[in-house]
């Protein structure tokens, strides 16, 4: 399975969807929209540990400010990097104006943060512009069976 939990734009319900069935194109339980999840999904600081704790496939949450213009550079690469992991990867994206407390939680001292989570769990934090190349490597490992000791 590879449930996540999302909130809709439109009405800000939370809804849980299967990846596996993007093609059936899901839509939200509250007001009956589309969920596009092919595209950096906007989730509020209150949504927050829900989506971490439901999300089980790799979950990259970008904490970020319309103002920021190193978040600016960023949003291109986030777009593609949903688009073309649109199932296997839930990309979304957090605000920090609008939810310092979701800030200061999730300890965020510079923007863009990328912050990974695996199975309700931080796997991966980079701060400031990285390259799409990074991201996928990041991914990648995060994916690759780990060795035993």
């Amino acid at each position: 399975m590879s449930n996540v939990t999302t909130s809709c734009p439109f009405c800000d319900t939370l809804n849980r969807v299967d990846l596996g069935r993007l093609e059936d194109g899901p839509r939200c339980a509250g007001c009956g929209r589309p969920l596009h999840l092919d595209r950096p999904q906007a989730i509020s600081g209150e949504a927050l540990d829900r989506v971490i704790a439901d999300a089980q496939v790799p979950l990259l949450v970008d904490f970020y400010a319309d103002w920021c213009g190193p978040c600016r550079l960023m949003a291109p690469v986030l777009d593609a990097l949903a688009r073309d992991r649109a199932g296997e990867l839930l990309v979304a994206k957090l605000d920090t104006d609008r939810h310092p407390y979701a800030t200061m939680d999730f300890k965020v001292r510079g923007i863009p943060t990328l912050v990974v989570f695996l199975g309700g769990k931080e796997m991966a934090r980079q701060v400031g512009v990285v390259s799409r190349k990074t991201l996928d490597a990041l991914l990648d490992s995060l994916a690759a069976p780990q060795a035993s000791p």
